[in-house]
């Protein structure tokens, strides 16, 4: 059951971050995506800095997705 929920979890984060990655970027007529550099260059940043180096703005999205995690293990509580 945990293990469920923490897989369903995993998949709406992943839809989430995807229409985000999406809602900003430019669709061309072959029907590809191109991101802009502006955001390719800040989100390489923040891919290659450690968690506790990042700035407290951009660690509060890592923390809002930690607290869903822990709400769902702590509302089930039978591991799989």
């Amino acid at each position: 059951m945990l293990r469920e929920k923490l897989a369903e979890y995993a998949h709406e984060a992943w839809s989430r971050w995807m229409r985000y990655l999406f809602s900003k970027s430019i669709v061309n007529s072959d029907g590809s995506v191109t991101i802009p550099a502006s955001l390719v260059k800040r989100w390489a940043r923040q891919m290659d800095t450690d968690y506790h180096m990042l700035p407290d703005s951009e660690q509060q999205s890592d923390i809002i997705e930690a607290d869903k995690m822990l709400d769902i293990m702590s509302t089930n509580h039978t591991a799989a």
